[in-house]
Protein backbone atom coordinates (compact mmCIF):
# COMPACT_ATOMS: atom_id res chain seq x y z
CA UNK A 1 0.00 0.00 0.00
CA UNK A 2 1.10 3.46 -0.87
CA UNK A 3 2.05 5.72 2.19
CA UNK A 4 0.41 9.45 2.58
CA UNK A 5 -1.81 8.99 -0.05
CA UNK A 6 -5.26 8.41 2.06
CA UNK A 7 -7.00 10.77 4.15
CA UNK A 8 -6.69 11.24 8.22
CA UNK A 9 -8.77 8.98 10.04
CA UNK A 10 -9.87 10.32 12.99
CA UNK A 11 -12.40 10.79 15.67
CA UNK A 12 -15.29 13.18 15.42
CA UNK A 13 -18.29 14.28 17.53
CA UNK A 14 -21.82 13.95 15.44
CA UNK A 15 -24.65 16.09 16.96
CA UNK A 16 -28.18 14.72 16.11
CA UNK A 17 -30.99 17.32 15.54
CA UNK A 18 -32.78 16.29 18.98
CA UNK A 19 -29.38 16.79 20.61
CA UNK A 20 -28.18 13.43 21.12
CA UNK A 21 -24.51 12.81 20.20
CA UNK A 22 -21.94 10.12 19.90
CA UNK A 23 -18.46 9.66 18.71
CA UNK A 24 -17.42 7.89 15.34
CA UNK A 25 -14.52 7.90 13.34
CA UNK A 26 -14.11 10.01 10.07
CA UNK A 27 -12.20 12.27 7.28
CA UNK A 28 -14.61 14.77 7.97
CA UNK A 29 -12.64 17.84 10.11
CA UNK A 30 -9.99 17.36 12.43
CA UNK A 31 -9.37 14.86 14.96
CA UNK A 32 -12.14 16.33 18.16
CA UNK A 33 -14.41 18.33 15.83
CA UNK A 34 -18.22 18.49 15.88
CA UNK A 35 -20.50 17.68 12.73
CA UNK A 36 -23.80 19.24 13.40
CA UNK A 37 -26.93 17.48 11.69
CA UNK A 38 -29.41 19.23 10.10
CA UNK A 39 -31.66 16.76 8.67
CA UNK A 40 -31.30 12.75 10.29
CA UNK A 41 -32.90 9.40 10.50
CA UNK A 42 -34.87 11.39 12.95
CA UNK A 43 -36.19 14.00 11.60
CA UNK A 44 -36.27 12.84 7.24
CA UNK A 45 -39.92 12.36 6.07
CA UNK A 46 -37.85 9.34 4.15
CA UNK A 47 -37.14 7.46 7.28
CA UNK A 48 -39.59 8.67 9.38
CA UNK A 49 -42.89 8.23 7.16
CA UNK A 50 -43.83 11.66 6.99
CA UNK A 51 -46.74 13.25 4.84
CA UNK A 52 -46.77 11.91 1.52
CA UNK A 53 -49.11 13.50 -1.34
CA UNK A 54 -49.80 11.69 -4.25
CA UNK A 55 -49.96 14.23 -7.24
CA UNK A 56 -52.38 12.78 -9.47
CA UNK A 57 -50.59 14.13 -13.48
CA UNK A 58 -52.81 13.11 -16.33
CA UNK A 59 -55.06 10.91 -14.31
CA UNK A 60 -52.70 8.39 -13.84
CA UNK A 61 -53.83 7.96 -9.97
CA UNK A 62 -57.64 8.31 -10.77
CA UNK A 63 -57.46 5.48 -13.55
CA UNK A 64 -55.49 3.33 -11.65
CA UNK A 65 -57.65 3.14 -8.77
CA UNK A 66 -61.08 3.22 -11.01
CA UNK A 67 -59.31 0.15 -12.49
CA UNK A 68 -58.39 -1.62 -9.22
CA UNK A 69 -61.28 -0.72 -7.24
CA UNK A 70 -62.81 -4.23 -6.79
CA UNK A 71 -59.44 -5.42 -5.54
CA UNK A 72 -59.32 -3.05 -2.43
CA UNK A 73 -56.89 -1.03 -3.60
CA UNK A 74 -56.09 2.39 -3.97
CA UNK A 75 -57.62 5.19 -2.36
CA UNK A 76 -60.70 4.66 0.48
CA UNK A 77 -63.64 6.56 -0.22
Amino acid sequence: MKSDIHPDYHTIKVVMTDGTEFHTRSTYGKDGDTMQLDIDPLSHPAWTGGQQQMMDRGGRVSRFNKRFEGFGVGSKK
